[in-house]
């Protein structure tokens, strides 16, 4: 299993502060989260092949005796919630004034999600995307599944534009269920394309959380002398000097910012800045602290 990404820190105090769904979700097994359906009705839902850590008692013998594999049955109350991972793996995922890239720290970031909402036992799937969502990696409750997200998540390489907006409406296709949707992304893209994406994962009854991956250098732009910049996602260059264009800049960010906070805002969507110049733990660690201090609307 490769374990780089899991940041010892971030998980553990995730792990102590958990997540909880905010929103009424549509729960396959009665724990902690509010669901909007009544009684105990138990629909069987699919199988899936067996894993590591998986609970025995969930085997289909028949299939097993049929076919010698091992499949798993899973039904409709087989956990609280699903969260949904959506991570931007476009170009200007590549963007890092340090040792890490924002591509590399969402994945740090998704990583640590996954494992802290698998440890409770609620279910979490994973979208990558960029000019569309390129792969899905479908629900699972079962922490003997960590390998395989991390193993993909390690692999992983940016490249190619953004179409977050027709991303998250493949999303919200999977996500038919009411659950968690995490966005890990820098969001340069089509700001109206996103908000229909926010647009149609509210409608469905997901909680739906963004959270904006930004470098440092981004937030602050520190660069001195002359410089070339160059746009990850096109051809496009610009040779100046940043004290020239640094007011500017900083105000056209500032205002880009506030405008993503005001869609995120008409969809009932939680915003919050993931600096890469933070430790993953920091990230995780506030953002649930805040999320529990709020509790449920």
């Amino acid at each position: 299993m490769n374990t780089n990404l899991l940041d010892p820190n971030a998980v553990a105090s995730g792990e102590a502060l958990g997540i909880l769904a905010r929103k009424i979700v549509e729960g396959y097994r009665v724990g902690e989260h509010s669901s909007p359906f009544q009684g105990f009705a138990i629909e069987f839902a699919q199988h899936r092949e067996y894993a590591p850590g998986d609970d025995m008692r969930h085997l289909d013998w028949k299939i097993l005796g049929r076919t010698d594999r091992y499949y798993i049955k899973q039904y409709e109350q087989d956990t609280n919630f699903i969260a949904h991972l959506v991570v931007d793996c476009s170009a200007s995922m590549n963007y890092g004034s340090g040792d890490v890239t924002k591509l590399h720290f969402a994945k740090g970031l998704a990583a640590c999600l996954a494992y802290i909402i698998l440890s409770q036992r609620d279910a979490a799937a994973l979208a990558l995307v960029d000019t569309g969502m390129k792969e899905y990696l479908p629900r699972t409750d079962s922490l003997g599944r960590m390998p395989h997200i991390l193993d993909r998540l390690a692999s992983l390489s940016a490249g190619g534009g953004t179409k977050l907006g027709v991303a998250l409406e493949q999303v919200s296709r999977q996500a038919r269920r009411r659950g968690i949707v995490f966005i890990v992304s820098d969001l340069f893209d089509d700001e109206e394309g996103f908000a229909n994406g926010l647009r149609l994962l509210n409608y469905s009854g997901n909680e739906v959380i963004v959270l904006h991956t930004l470098d440092p250098f981004e937030l602050t732009f520190p660069f001195k002398g002359q410089w070339k910049f160059t746009d990850l996602e096109s051809v496009n260059e610009l040779q100046t000097s940043p004290a020239d264009i640094r007011k500017s800049y900083l105000q056209n960010f500032d205002a880009f910012r506030a405008r993503i906070r005001e869609i995120c805002e008409k969809y009932n969507t939680h915003y919050a800045l993931a600096d890469t110049g933070k430790t993953l733990a920091e990230i995780v660690s506030g953002y649930l602290a805040f999320r529990q201090g709020k509790g449920r609307p």
